[in-house]
């Protein structure tokens, strides 16, 4: 089905700068955000503590649970799950207590001195401290190979260079284990290996493989920035949401890229900018119909689907809007852009020969 004919001349590379300060500065404001709020709002998962989940008998509301509960549990976070007739409530904490059971048998009495008898405590888990630090871990290095292998992926896809790939892997994998093993923080060796990756993809010739790792860190940075900006929290919900979001991202992604290259292979006198231009638009039907499907489901789920799920399709539905955004004004000019300089490289350097033999 075409709900856009595929002959439509709309110039997205023409808006490629004004796409780029659009996306630079919801990034700044999502940084900002962090700053302010002094990083990321870690939920139980990441920064530790307890999860209890109590079932009342009647209704009641979280700042009455939180006054309850004030003699054992000093600092909570109380949210409401189910629908609103269950009268069920997540009560998250940072305080450890490793005597569980002692612990739910002290929250029913509270409850029931408070509310009478007939509440219930359905669970308690308990997150230690070293615990949360390594799943924070283990959530930046999956970050970090899913777009590693996705550029790997893709660099062999489009330019059919798997030996450079495996290069940058094995060159990639080695600076990691470095910075590791000199005991930075994972944050810094992330960071510095996807600064290297970068560097790589330019120095490697590898430009399929450069734009998808650039489109897909937008798609990340972006995505987090407004869970910081909402002020939500990060939980392992929120981390399924942003790897799911990377997959869809770099499907969609990939889809121009096939189209480009195909329009590529049938015309080289048309200019590059022109062949980006019309692969968009011949692929923008398929595009708006995918991403506006998924939308709506997740915007189902996010009215509807219960605080359970309200974090993760939350993410979701920003990163749908920014995936597809990012695939056509963000991974395909950086071909564009990539092209253009290494030409001006290319004429500068015969332009010197050229000056040396004159000479």
């Amino acid at each position: 089905m075409e709900f856009i004919k595929p002959n439509l001349k709309i110039d997205f590379v023409g808006f490629r700068y004004k796409a780029f300060m659009i996306s630079g500065l919801i990034i700044v404001a999502g940084l900002i955000a962090l700053l302010l709020n002094g990083g990321l709002k870690m939920g139980v998962d990441f920064a530790g503590g307890m999860l209890i989940q109590v079932k009342f008998d009647k209704a009641t509301s979280p700042d009455d649970i939180r006054d309850a509960l004030k003699g054992t549990l000093s600092q909570s976070f109380v949210q409401q799950v189910g629908a609103k007739g269950d009268n069920e409530y997540l009560i998250r904490t940072e305080a450890v207590n490793e005597q569980l059971e002692s612990l739910s048998n002290k929250i029913e009495n509270e409850l029931t001195q408070a509310y009478g008898p007939g509440q219930q405590v359905l669970r308690v888990e308990m997150v230690g401290p070293k615990v949360g630090k390594d799943l924070r871990q283990k959530a930046l290095y999956a970050f970090f190979y899913s777009l590693l292998l996705i550029g790997v992926y893709v660099s062999g896809r489009f330019e059919f260079k798997w030996i450079k790939s495996l290069i940058m892997v094995v060159a990639l994998i080695l600076c990691t284990f470095l910075l590791d093993a000199l005991g930075l923080s994972a944050t810094v060796t992330i960071a510095g290996s996807l600064i290297l990756t970068l560097f790589l993809c330019w120095v490697l010739q590898l430009p399929y493989a450069l734009g998808a790792i650039i489109s897909l860190l937008h798609d990340m940075l972006t995505t987090i920035g407004m869970l910081a900006i909402f002020d939500k929290e990060f939980t392992l919900e929120v981390l399924a949401a942003l790897l799911t979001l990377a997959g869809y991202s770099i499907n969609d992604t990939i889809i121009v890229y096939d189209r480009i290259r195909e329009n590529r292979s049938k015309d080289r006198k048309q200019s590059f900018g022109e062949m980006i231009n019309m692969s968009i638009n011949q692929t923008l039907s398929r595009t708006v119909l995918t991403s506006a499907t998924v939308f709506f489901v997740v915007l189902c789920l996010f009215l509807f689907g219960g605080t359970v799920i309200h974090d993760f399709c939350f993410a979701m539905l920003f990163g749908v809007i920014t995936g597809t955004y990012s695939s056509i004004y963000m991974a395909s000019p950086i071909l564009l852009f990539y092209e253009e300089l290494r030409a001006k490289h290319q004429t500068r350097k015969r332009r010197s020969t050229a000056a040396a033999r004159s000479k």
